[in-house]
């Protein structure tokens, strides 16, 4: 009978070199005795062809920097062509600007009539005694505001 537990043990040489043919431990068919089986040696394979994908990767980097470039020179075309015609039209508008700012001459004076100048209707401006002597002493900002001491007397401080 079997307990659950496998009595497997590997036994391997303490001292000496181990071969290339490892030898395998198999439980008998009766469980108690030990077989010792070496395993078939591996046959010597031809290796998988196998292909690498760098020379595709290549090729689609390739196109992809040879788009990038032709986008840039695209773009640069399209910048100079933009840059061309603004430079036309900022042109042109100079060039109607100058028409219509036609410089125009002073009419001429006439010599045959003398200028007479005439008298204003305006009448004149008449001078005032400045009051310096009548500001109060007290009130700083009646002084530094340039007002008069009526206008002090008239409005009331708290």
């Amino acid at each position: 009978m079997c307990t659950g537990k496998s009595s497997y043990t590997k036994s391997s040489p303490k001292f000496g070199k181990t071969s290339p043919t490892s030898s395998v431990l198999s439980l008998g068919s009766n469980g108690k005795g030990m077989n010792v089986t070496k395993a078939p040696a591996k046959e010597n394979k031809k290796p998988l062809e196998f292909k690498l994908h760098s020379g595709e990767r290549a090729v689609k980097r390739a196109m992809f920097n040879y788009s990038v470039a032709t986008n840039y020179y695209i773009q640069k075309l399209q910048k100079k062509q933009e840059e061309r015609l603004q430079k036309m039209i900022e042109e042109e508008e100079i060039r109607m600007l100058r028409k219509e700012m036609v410089p125009k001459a002073q009419l001429m004076p006439f010599f045959d009539r003398p200028f007479l100048p005439q008298r204003s209707s305006r009448p004149l401006t008449m001078p005032k005694e400045p009051s310096f002597g009548n500001v109060n002493s007290t009130c700083w900002t009646c002084v530094f505001n340039n007002q008069h001491y009526l206008y002090h007397i008239n409005h009331a401080h708290a």
